[in-house]
């Protein structure tokens, strides 16, 4: 198996199946008849720039770059019910309306939950605004954002 194709498929599994260890990963390559050895899938997970997050069971698995890990996204939403009076939508935008002196606070928490649908935020004395990432519209962002809030508030 190339290089390229065993990336693909590491891709594959990890999409497919929580692989928490890389002794996990060489045995789901195992089973699809490719033996690789551990220093192998430690240099393919370095390459590939796989993350280990945490999914909405609690468990850390292997994921790709950029997807969101559920503490994080829990952090997110906690700063968005405590700092966020509003949300609109523009564009490719969303601004966040918050009391004087806390949009820094809420930008810095959305910036650092690495939420997907996010390019980055600018914060003034009481106001975050939130570009969304390409292909996302500042609609669609609230819409997300709006869900973390409610996700919270009924669990």
């Amino acid at each position: 198996m190339t290089k390229r194709t065993r990336h693909g498929t590491i891709l594959e599994i990890i999409d497919e199946h929580r692989v928490s260890t890389q002794d996990e990963l060489v045995s789901a390559l195992a089973a699809l008849g490719t033996t690789v050895t551990q220093t192998t899938i430690s240099r393919d997970i370095s390459e590939l720039g796989l993350v280990k997050v945490r999914d909405e069971s609690g468990q850390l698995r292997y994921a790709r770059p950029g997807t969101p890990d559920q503490d994080q996204m829990a952090s997110l939403a906690l700063a968005l019910r405590t700092w966020a009076l509003s949300l609109e939508a523009s564009g490719n935008l969303v601004v966040a309306t918050t009391p004087n002196g806390y949009a820094d606070p809420l930008a810095q928490a959305i910036d650092r939950s690495g939420h997907p649908n996010v390019l980055g935020t600018i914060a003034g004395e009481n106001t975050v605004l939130i570009v969304s990432a390409e292909g996302i519209t500042g609609a669609t962002l609230k819409q997300h954002l709006g869900k973390l809030v409610n996700r919270g508030t009924t669990s």
